[in-house]
């Protein structure tokens, strides 16, 4: 595997979680008191290596959305052809998803997407290659697809700068931030790696 390099800098430290959402959840919370013998203030920013490097991709059915292509040109009002869309795909007498919330329709690319109300409504379009658009008394085929939501998983490392020594050694503070940052009752959690500089720099390597 590839070694991507990270310089850290003095007065921060890197902290590796176990679970990803302790570590979303301390950046949203984004200043942080450490106290034990002394208070130290802290302050946690997202932690990002750089363009170029993998993550793992997570892909869901939305559940609620729907991508209609091969749309009919047809000559007739874009807002005519959006109403005739929800008409079309509101009935569940010929396997529709329901009430709809929204329709997005672009003429140029002939394509649409559809939102229905409720939860779970595309997946009765999983299967369908063809639907049937029925307009103006003729019947077109359409090509439907559920939409998809993508995102990337991140890392469950943060960064903590902003570092306020109050005397103690790299190790002694060390200890205090892994103490603060491991309790539940501070938004923390097991933490699997840690590192703190005091003074200079070094880099650590993150495997790709």
């Amino acid at each position: 595997a590839a070694k991507i390099p990270f310089r850290l800098h003095h007065k921060q430290a890197l902290l590796t979680f176990e679970d990803e959402e302790v570590a979303q959840r301390l950046t949203k919370m984004e200043k942080h008191t450490v106290k034990l013998e002394h208070t130290v203030d802290v302050k946690v920013v997202p932690f990002t290596l750089g363009m170029g490097v993998r993550f793992e991709l997570s892909v869901t059915i939305s559940g609620k959305k729907i991508h209609v292509s091969e749309i009919p040109e047809l000559p007739i009002p874009e807002d005519w052809m959006r109403d005739k869309l929800e008409l079309n795909f509101y009935k569940t007498e010929q396997g529709g998803g329901g009430e709809i919330e929204n329709v997005t329709y672009d003429k140029q690319s002939r394509t649409a997407v559809i939102t229905f109300l409720r939860p779970g409504a595309s997946k009765n379009f999983v299967g369908w290659t063809e639907y049937p658009f029925f307009v103006n008394g003729s019947c077109y085929r359409l090509s439907v697809t559920p939409e998809f939501d993508a995102h990337l998983k991140n890392f469950q490392t943060i960064l903590l700068t902003e570092i306020q020594e109050m005397g103690e050694g790299e190790e002694s503070l060390q200890d205090m931030i892994e103490i603060h940052f491991q309790k539940p009752s501070n938004g923390g959690g097991e933490i699997e790696n840690i590192k703190y500089v005091s003074k200079g720099a070094m880099c650590v390597c993150f495997e790709e």
